[in-house]
């Protein structure tokens, strides 16, 4: 029997020290010479201490659980490639990686010299496990700082990883992949017999003919214990909550923080600002009108558009707003631009908000906020409804000045409709221009119909239709929360 210890996606937990002193606390405490620590990415970044340590706090916590195995998230290659080799080759783990390269002519995976293999073997109590790691492909049009590597498919090259570690006798095959949604198709297509896995934000155990898939979760929330032996796998949840902190790494990486000069309040929250699933990928919430209104603003623009993968998951914010938590809300090092786009792009750009139109995520996820707009969108018919710009329908033959995140332009992943070609501007880093509104405006957003999502079904019984995120939120806690 082998015990194999599964985090993935832990992304800003290094910005609460004592949250990520739990996580690690209850990795080494569950760890023992029958177990293995494995990651599957997104585990150096983003963060506001990513952003100021570059990735390297995640250097603290990995020492500290003793990991294993890694394999690369997309966020792994935030600070670009060579950001990247350095961590790796100061990683005390193997980093398993079967399908990044540098150049598609490559032989040798990506930081290769530093260490980094397609597969690796680990042997625990007489028992050998093979290991071998897969990056989402999409990964240089999710990532900027990743344009330059070369993502090859990922089943071929799980198929051929595998095929080579049953040629070497081992007795399980594992799979660690940052592949999301494409877990179901890798247990299909290569003979594995787990697939630990990250990339998506929301916690996963199923079995795919017959091979158990698990999924964290983000932010350490989680961490899943895998009993594997020669009869099958079963899993275990743990949650990190109930440990106490690690104060070793607790006090590292508060170091790192306090160094960081990120503690300045900029605003004042009176009603908390939720940052869950639910108000981000739900519809309109305050948090997306927030950070929408505020790259209109600094751009001087028509509309405000954000990808709600942009806004990340974490504690609300409430009270005294600092630097550091507008940083944690969107921890990316890139700049707002303005894209000139038509009415008709336009247009396509909001149907690109539901998931029914841009496969990316879990498939009820939205993905987009915006400002300066009011969006209808009709969830049963798969169409948009009405589409306005300051009050008036969007007129397709006219140009319009939209503010959004430089990735948006590199990205066709998500709005493929806005790219470089529209590109007219660039307008200051986007959690410094979301300081600068809330000094000018304050910290009390609304939501105010921008975002509506009806149901033709809903309509027809005479019943209300379905409103953006947070309002669907509120309606399913209790009445006094907001």
């Amino acid at each position: 029997m082998v015990r194999l210890l599964h985090y993935s996606d832990v992304e800003n937990v290094y910005d609460d020290p004592e949250r990520a002193g739990r996580l690690a606390a209850c990795i080494a405490d569950l760890d023992g010479p029958d177990a293995l620590v494995v990651g599957a990415g997104d585990d150096t970044a983003p963060g506001v201490l990513a952003l100021v340590a570059r990735g390297r706090q995640a250097l603290d916590f990995f020492a500290a659980v003793d990991t294993a195995v890694e394999t690369f998230g997309n966020h792994d290659f935030d600070f670009g490639p060579d950001a990247t080799r350095e961590i790796v080759a100061d990683s005390p783990q193997t980093w398993v990686s079967a399908n990044v390269y540098d150049d598609p002519d490559d032989e040798e995976p990506f930081a290769a010299s530093e260490g980094v293999v397609p597969w690796t073997v680990e042997t625990v109590g007489g028992v050998d496990v093979g290991f071998l790691g897969v990056t989402d492909p999409a990964t240089d049009s999710l990532n900027p700082m990743a344009a330059d590597l070369t993502f090859t498919d990922p089943y071929e090259a799980a198929a051929r990883a595998a095929t080579a570690l049953r040629s070497a006798g081992v007795d399980h095959v594992v799979a660690v992949s940052h592949l999301g949604g494409g877990d179901d198709d890798l247990a299909r297509r290569a003979d594995v017999d787990l697939v630990l896995g990250g990339h998506v934000h929301t916690e996963r155990v199923d079995r795919v003919d017959g091979v158990l898939c698990t999924r964290p979760g983000v932010n350490g929330g989680t961490v899943l214990e895998v009993e594997v032996t020669d009869d099958g796998a079963s899993v275990r949840r743990h949650d990190p909550g109930e440990w106490p902190v690690n104060d070793r790494l607790a006090d590292a990486l508060g170091r790192r923080m306090e160094s960081a000069g990120l503690d300045e309040v900029v605003g004042h929250a009176a009603e908390p600002i939720r940052r869950t699933e639910a108000t981000i990928h739900g519809g309109e919430s305050r948090i997306g009108n927030l950070v929408a209104d505020a790259y209109r603003h600094a751009a001087d623009a028509d509309v405000g558009l954000q990808n709600s993968g942009g806004i990340r998951l974490g504690e609300e914010l409430a009270g005294d707003v600092t630097l550091a938590d507008l940083v944690s809300t969107i921890p990316f090092e890139e700049p707002i631009v303005t894209a000139e786009v038509t009415g008709a792009e336009l247009r396509d750009a909001f149907r690109q908000m539901s998931a029914a139109v841009v496969d990316f995520g879990e498939p009820d996820w939205w993905h987009g906020h915006v400002s300066g707009a009011r969006v209808v969108w009709d969830d049963a018919e798969r169409e948009l409804r009405e589409a306005r710009v300051d009050g008036e329908s969007v007129d397709p033959d006219a140009t319009y000045l939209v503010a959004t995140p430089e990735y948006i332009l590199h990205s066709d992943h998500e709005f493929p409709a806005i790219g470089q070609r529209h590109r007219a501007g660039e307008h200051g880093i986007q959690h410094e221009a979301l300081a600068e509104y809330i000094r000018d405006a304050g910290l009390d957003p609304t939501v105010d119909g921008r975002i509506t999502r009806v149901s033709t079904a809903t309509e027809e019984d005479g019943t209300a239709a379905t409103a953006g995120g947070e309002s669907a939120e509120t309606a399913a806690t209790e009445p006094t929360e907001e």
